[in-house]
C-alpha cells in the first residue's frame, strides 16, 4: 500500500499560501500552513482549521514520520545497510589470522578445526535468527521448553531414574603414610578440619557459612535461600579424611533438610560447583542413593537457566519460578565465560547417573556454540574425564595454552614467571591469587602435550608454583594476597590496599598438591607446611578459621568469615599433599573447580555417547 494513502492529509502543490504568503509551501497570512488540506471521505478539502487543530495535525504528521524513520534502525543489520548507503568506505583487506604458534593449523588438525568452526558458525546463525524473532515468540518457545523439561522430569522421576548398580570407586581409602613426620603433619591437617567443622556445627549448623569470631551463621547472596553450603561442600573432605561420624551427621542433614524449591535468585555457577559437585562427589565416593537423588533434583532445577535465546545459561536463576538473568555489573549484561563454561564436568556426570541425556546436551551446546577456545581448565579436564577421547577439547586446550604463553606469560627482571592480565587491549603486570591454579593445570596437562612441549609445560608449572610461593613468602604473615604486581620496582607484592587480603583461598595449595604428585620434589610439601603454620598462627581463632584483611600487617585483622571452600578445597588439598598417591589417584579422578573429585568415565562404562562428542 502506498504510504500516501495512509496519511490523513495531502500536500497541495498550489495552496492558498503561494505568492503573497511566502511562496509555495510558505506560511499563509495568519500563520496557517498553506499547503496542507484535510481530505474528507469524498476527497473534499476542509479548510479554515483553528490553530489548535493545525498544531495537532502537525504533531501527528511529525510523529508518524519519526516512527517510520526510526523503525528502520530496528530492522536486522540496518545499521550496516545505512552505513553502506550514506558512508561509503573503501574495500577492506581480508582479516589476517594471528599466529599463536607453530603447527596449530597443520593438515592433521585441519578437518577437526573446520568442523569446530562450522559448528560455531551454525550456533551463531541460530542465535542470530532467534534474536531477530518477535519477543512474544521467544517467550513462547522458552515456555514450551520449560513445559517440556517439566514433563521430561516427571517421566524421569517415574521410571528412568531407577537406582543403578554402584561401582566400587578406586582410591577412596589410601594407606597411612610410612614416614612418621608426614603422618603427623597429615594428622594435624585433619585436626584443623575437625576444628573448622565442629565450630560450624556448634554455631551455624544448617546455615551456609560460619562467622567464627561472632560465633554465628553467615550467608552471601550467591546461594539465595538454599542453606547448608558448608555441609554439602565438606562431604567429600570428611569422607576422604575418614571422619565417619561427621560424615554421617552431614548425610542425615542432607536427607532431612536440603531443599531447592526456594523463591530467590541463586548463582548458577556457585550452586553448580559447590552443591551439584559436592553431591556428585559424595555419591561416587560412598554410593549412598540420597546424594544421587539430590544431585539429579538440583540439576533439574538448574535446567531452566538454559532457556535463553542463545542456549548460554543465565548467571542468576530463581529456583522456583525458573526466571533468570545475568549479572547487572557484567558488560552489557554479558554472560561470564568462567561461569557458564564451568558446568561441563558436573552436567556430563548428571547424565551418567540419571540416564537422562538432557544435561549433557545442554552443556555440549554451550561448549561448541559459546565456549570456543577461550576456556582452559575445563577444556583439559573434559578431555581427561572422557578417558582422553574428546579430541576437540584437547585441541582447543593446547591451542589456548599456546596463546597464553605467547600473549600473557611474562618474566620479571629477577626471573619470576607470571601470568599477566589483559584488560582493554593493554597488558597489566598483575597476577591474581585465583590464577595460581594454573601451575597445577599446566602440570596436569603436560603429559598430553605435543612431545616436544611436554617438558616445557612441566617447567612452566614449576615456575608458576615458585612465583606463587614467593607471593606468600614476601608477606609478613606468609599468606598470599588476593593479587600481586610486577611493576614500579616491586615483584610478587600487593601494592594496593584492596589487594592485600587473604580469604582462606586454595589455589596455591592446589598447585603444590599437583606438583608433588607429578614430581615428588620435597619442597612442595615444605611450602605446604609453611602455609599450615601460617594458617594456625594468624587465621585460627576459638570459633574456627577466619580470613585476613591485610597480610602485610604485623597483627591480623580478621574478616570473620570461614568460607565453605576452606573446608572443601584448602584443607582437602593440604591433606592430599601429605598423603600417598593412591588416595584419590589422578589417573582415576578429576577434581572440579571446587575440588570435588569426579571419576574419569571409562569408555566401556558410559551410559551416554554424547560424552564423546
Amino acid at each position: 500500500m502506498p504510504v500516501g494513502s495512509l496519511l490523513p492529509f495531502a500536500v497541495s502543490p498550489l495552496g492558498s499560501g503561494s505568492g503573497a504568503g511566502g511562496g509555495p509551501g510558505g506560511l499563509a497570512p495568519g500563520g496557517g500552513v498553506s499547503g496542507l488540506h484535510w481530505l474528507g471521505p469524498a476527497g473534499r478539502k476542509l479548510s479554515g482549521f483553528r490553530l489548535t487543530e493545525k498544531f495537532v495535525l502537525l504533531l501527528v504528521f511529525s510523529g508518524f514520520i519519526t516512527l517510520c524513520f526510526g523503525a528502520i534502525f530496528f530492522l536486522p543489520d540496518s545499521p550496516k545497510l545505512l552505513s553502506g548507503v550514506f558512508f561509503q568506505q573503501p574495500p577492506q583487506p581480508p582479516p589476517q589470522r594471528t599466529p599463536f604458534g607453530p603447527g596449530l593449523l597443520d593438515e592433521e588438525d585441519g578437518g577437526r578445526l573446520a568442523r569446530i568452526r562450522e559448528e560455531h558458525e551454525r550456533a551463531l546463525r541460530e542465535a542470530k535468527d532467534t534474536l531477530n524473532r518477535p519477543p512474544e515468540q521467544i517467550k513462547g518457545e522458552i515456555q514450551e521448553e520449560k513445559d517440556r523439561l517439566r514433563a521430561q522430569g516427571r517421566v524421569t522421576a517415574a521410571g528412568r531414574l531407577n537406582p543403578r548398580p554402584f561401582k566400587e570407586p578406586i582410591g577412596v581409602v589410601g594407606k597411612e603414610p610410612a614416614d612418621t613426620d608426614v603422618k603427623q603433619k597429615r594428622d594435624k591437617i585433619k585436626e584443623m578440619m575437625k576444628h573448622s567443622w565442629d565450630n560450624y556445627k556448634r554455631y551455624a549448623w544448617g546455615l551456609n557459612e560460619l562467622k567464627p569470631i561472632q560465633k554465628q551463621g553467615h550467608s552471601s547472596n550467591l546461594f539465595g535461600n538454599i542453606q547448608g553450603a558448608t555441609i554439602v561442600d565438606s562431604l567429600d573432605t570428611l569422607f576422604i579424611m575418614g571422619m565417619k561420624d561427621e560424615f554421617k551427621d552431614a548425610k542425615e542433614w542432607v536427607e532431612k533438610n536440603l531443599e531447592f524449591n526456594v523463591n530467590a535468585e541463586v548463582s548458577v555457577f556457585e550452586v553448580n560447583i559447590r552443591f551439584v559437585g559436592g553431591l556428585l562427589s559424595a555419591y561416587y565416593l560412598c554410593g549412598e542413593e540420597i546424594f544421587r537423588r539430590k544431585a539429579i533434583e538440583l540439576g533439574e532445577k538448574l535446567l531452566p537457566a538454559f532457556n535463553t535465546p542463545t542456549g548460554i545459561p543465565w548467571a542468576l536463576l530463581n529456583m522456583k519460578s525458573g526466571i533468570g538473568r545475568n549479572w547487572p555489573w557484567a558488560s552489557g549484561g554479558s554472560s561470564i565465560l568462567a561461569e557458564f563454561g564451568t558446568l561441563h564436568l558436573e552436567f556430563i556426570h548428571l547424565s551418567e547417573i540419571s540416564g537422562n541425556p538432557v544435561f549433557a546436551e545442554k552443556v555440549n551446546h554451550v561448549s561448541v556454540g559459546g565456549l570456543g577456545d577461550s576456556f582452559y581448565e575445563y577444556l583439559l579436564k573434559a578431555w581427561l574425564m572422557s578417558d582422553k577421547t574428546d579430541e576437540d577439547a584437547k585441541k582447543l586446550y593446547y591451542d589456548a595454552v599456546q596463546a597464553i604463553k605467547t600473549h600473557l606469560i611474562r618474566k620479571s627482571s629477577n626471573g619470576l614467571t607470571y601470568i599477566a592480565e589483559w584488560k582493554g587491549g593493554l597488558l597489566e603486570h598483575k597476577m591474581g591469587h585465583l590464577t595460581c591454579f594454573a601451575g597445577g593445570m599446566f602440570a596436569l596437562g603436560a603429559d598430553g602435550a605435543p612431545t616436544d612441549e611436554t617438558g616445557h609445560h612441566t617447567a612452566l608449572a614449576a615456575e608458576i608454583a615458585r612465583t606463587c610461593h614467593e607471593s606468600y613468602d614476601r608477606t609478613t604473615m606468609k599468606l598470599g594476597p588476593e593479587a600481586f604486581r610486577f611493576d614500579g620496582g616491586v615483584e610478587a607484592i600487593a601494592t594496593r590496599q584492596n589487594e592485600k587480603y587473604y580469604i582462606l583461598r586454595p589455589e596455591v595449595i592446589e598447585t603444590y598438591m599437583y606438583m608433588w604428585r607429578f614430581t615428588h620434589d620435597p619442597k612442595y610439601r615444605q611450602w605446604g607446611w609453611e602455609a599450615v603454620q601460617a594458617l594456625e598462627k594468624y587465621c585460627r581463632v576459638e570459633g574456627g578459621y577466619s580470613g585476613i584483611k591485610d597480610v602485610y600487617a604485623t597483627h591480623p585483622n580478621h574478616d570473620d568469615v570461614q568460607q565453605s571452600f576452606y573446608l572443601a578445597e584448602t584443607l582437602k588439598y593440604l591433606y592430599l599433599l601429605f598423603s600417598d598417591d593412591d588416595l584419590v589417584p589422578l589417573e582415576h579422578w578429576i577434581f572440579n573447580t571446587e575440588a570435588h573429585p569426579l571419576p574419569i568415565i571409562q569408555k566401556a562404562d558410559r551410559t551416554i555417547e554424547s560424552i564423546e562428542k
